[in-house]
């Protein structure tokens, strides 16, 4: 990617620009020594005269006043705050009238930033102060005093800190009284500029030693330049955090780029775009370019007649693509799209910010669009991707930490929907889209996940985990047999990608690594478990079989063993069960195979799964009360088999028998209040229980016999 500059004949500014701010891709907004505020147009060339300011205002620092969907906010969103050498700070609306000037520093205020929420604003100044301020321009507070003037300030991407400058050394302060205050020396001469930006949590410095460093937010460095020639006066990222901009002297650098070339003949095509192109996004042998004020879609199958449609705004943020739809993000909304230009939904929930959505908080499939909350980063936002509503009753998903980064799977049925996210702690989990709302269900794959990504053809997970590169196989094992999730997993040493590496993309067999240093690395897997995928979804279990007996690797008979479990074929799980040493379990899936009926066959499935109350149901459902409490005395749950037996009026007597010798294999006393009320004045009698256990065995193999001669006779149950 380069940078585009375009040097106009006649120089509108008489003297030095010292400021400038976007409004939109094609508008921008600067400020000059010649006490002018100049408004220029990319797209019409056109450059217009806002405002004439007094002499004695000569402008430092410009910024807009944040995007926001409230309607109270709209007025004031269009105006920005400039501050100046006389110790003020202007607000002044998009039109050029100041609304109000404020004394704010003795001396030059040398930088003013709005949060990201707009509620306040920061000023740093030639005196060393650091002052918070109202949105209406009242004095909050003065966060500190430094000794020295504070170049450069910064909002934390909460809001809730304040990065300045103080000489050599970079400050982060906590608004909080007392919060503990982070810092540290980050150059070698005093810094001039900071930015912080609020997608990726990265901070950026520039300073006289005519380096720029880029450093996360508990200031351990992540990058630092060579040193130029000259004194970096200026750096700001890009809103997506993908890109930064550093400025110099006489020069102006950004580093990216993006190209489109077809890797089986070598062959290159020149997209040729009538505007500037913002974004661009290449998946699922689709091609779409977001400009200024379109957006267009090529087939890879056919470069010359894109789809194109006019875009409502033109300060496209985000592109993310799925097998059957695109979704764009930009400064006000989400939209979502099909690969025929076909506008699909437009999902929204309360206090939805979309300038701070990025690849890590939006994730999307074929029937599910999954958001991070920005004001309780816990919560996770799904909407149907078909109609935009809130999946199924409109209550979102909740963890304990903070999360990180989101991901859909991408294939499958939208009842099997999963999805996986890095906590605060690292931790990676994983739950079913359709059964959210339950803690339990929220399930822990791993610790010290840094980056991840779902396989865009079936639904393998890969991470790097520490200085380890994981991929699980079949992630869903973890609700299925928890056991054997190990034997499913294939991993390799990742330290040869140094710091902070991030998974860009994983398709078909190979995953693509970008280094910190921006170098991209290829990590190719096996295809066997991909085909594993595809014979179990097609239910070809003879096919799946064999593959895993000509590959002969552990890895595919447990995730054999696990999909055979999950789609209840326990004929196949029992032969990969064996070929993995699990005898045991091999024995357990012989008992289920001998039971009498289906429901007692579905709900031993379900015990072997861990789903005890779902398996209850299942017998409760079906009549098989007995089979209930059993199952519950075996799991030596004894409240709630008392409390079926009680309910149903039958088997008191065999709960508190199983209990008595419970407790005299222990040797010890019952302190139950409930046991010890039912079992006044009670006789064991160990034969009368046993003949009715085998009466509701019969009774059970009698009623599935019955049901299996009118089903063959073409008779309802």
């Amino acid at each position: 990617m380069r940078l585009k500059i375009s040097l106009l004949k006649e120089p509108k500014h008489q003297e030095l620009v010292s400021c400038v701010g976007w409004t939109t891709a094609e508008e921008l907004y600067s400020c000059s020594d010649d006490h002018q505020i100049v408004k220029w147009n990319l797209l019409t060339s056109e450059t217009t005269q806002i405002v004439k300011l007094p002499d004695d205002i000569y402008p430092i620092d410009f910024h807009w006043f944040p995007k926001s969907l409230g309607v109270k906010k709209q007025t004031q969103a269009e105006s920005f705050v400039l501050t100046s050498s006389d110790g003020k700070f202007h607000l002044i609306s998009k039109l050029g009238r100041v609304e109000k000037s404020v004394e704010a520093h003795c001396g030059a205020v040398l930088a003013g930033r709005w949060n990201y929420e707009g509620t306040a604003l920061v000023t740093v100044g030639e005196d060393g102060q650091i002052k918070i301020w109202s949105k209406t321009g009242m004095l909050r507070s003065t966060l500190a005093q430094q000794g020295t003037p504070v170049y450069s300030v910064a909002w934390g991407p909460d809001s809730e800190k304040v990065l300045y400058t103080a000489g050599k050394q970079l400050i982060i302060k906590p608004l909080q009284p007392n919060a503990k205050v982070l810092q540290w020396k980050a150059h070698d001469g005093i810094i001039l500029k900071v930015d912080w930006n609020s997608v990726n949590d990265l901070i950026l410095s520039a300073g006289e030693d005519c380096k720029y460093k880029v450093w996360d937010s508990y200031g351990r460095p992540l990058y630092n330049s060579q040193p130029h020639e000259h004194p970096i006066t200026s750096v700001a990222w890009a809103p997506d955090g993908e890109l930064f901009a550093v400025g110099s002297f006489h020069t102006l650098r950004l580093c990216d780029k993006t190209g489109v070339r077809n890797v089986l003949n070598d062959a290159v095509d020149l997209l040729e775009f009538r505007d500037r192109v913002i974004k661009a996004s290449l998946n699922y042998a689709h091609l779409v370019v977001s400009t200024s004020l379109q957006c267009y879609v090529f087939s890879t199958k056919n470069w010359n007649t894109p789809i194109i449609f006019d875009l409502k705004e033109g300060t496209v943020s985000l592109i993310l693509q799925a097998e059957r739809h695109f979704l764009l993000v930009d400064g006000s909304s989400i939209y979502l799209y099909s690969y025929e230009g076909r506008f699909i939904s437009s999902p929204k929930f309360p206090g939805m910010r979309t300038d701070i959505l990025n690849a890590q908080t939006v994730s999307l499939s074929n029937d599910t669009i999954a958001i991070r909350d920005k004001a309780d980063e816990k919560i996770i936002f799904l909407f149907e991707a078909s109609t935009g509503k809130p999946l199924g009753d409109g209550k979102f998903l909740s963890h304990k930490n903070e999360i990180l980064e989101i991901a859909l799977d991408q294939k499958g049925l939208t009842n099997d929907r999963k999805i996986a996210f890095i906590d605060k702690n690292r931790d990676l989990c994983i739950t079913s889209v359709k059964r959210f709302g339950k803690e339990e269900q929220i399930i822990k794959l791993g610790t010290m996940v840094h980056t991840l990504a779902w396989n865009d053809t079936c639904n393998i997970l890969c991470g790097l985990q520490d200085t380890r590169f994981i991929v699980w196989y079949y992630p869903n094992t973890v609700y299925v047999d928890r056991d054997i999730l190990p034997k499913t997993l294939y991993e390799r040493d990742a330290s040869e990608f140094s710091k902070n590496p991030h998974i860009v993309s994983f398709v078909g067999n190979q995953v693509t690594i970008r280094r910190a240093d921006g170098s991209l690395v290829h990590i190719s897997i096996s295809p066997y478990p991909a085909i594993l995928h595809e014979y179990v979804s097609s239910s070809k279990w003879e096919d799946a079989v064999r593959l895993c007996r000509f590959v002969k690797e552990q890895t595919m008979w447990a995730c054999l063993a696990a999909m055979a479990v999950a789609n209840r074929d326990m004929t196949t799980a029992e032969i990969a069960y064996a070929a993995i040493g699990e005898i045991d379990k091999v024995q357990y899936i012989n008992s289920i195979k001998n039971l009498p009926s289906k429901e007692s066959k579905m709900a031993h499935i379900l015990l072997f799964s861990g789903n005890i109350q779902e398996a209850e149901i299942v017998l409760l459902q079906a009549g098989l009360v007995y089979q209930a409490i059993q199952i519950n005395i075996n799991l030596y749950n004894w409240e709630r088999a008392l409390e079926l037996a009680v309910k149903y009026k039958t088997h008191v007597d065999t709960v508190l028998a199983y209990r008595q010798k419970f407790l005299e294999t222990f040797g010890k006393q019952e302190t139950n209040k409930r046991y010890l009320h039912y079992a006044e004045g009670l006789q064991i009698d160990w034969e009368k229980i046993k003949a009715k256990i085998e009466m509701e065995i019969t009774k059970e193999r009698e009623q599935s016999s019955s049901s299996q001669s009118s089903k063959s006779m073409g008779l309802k149950p």
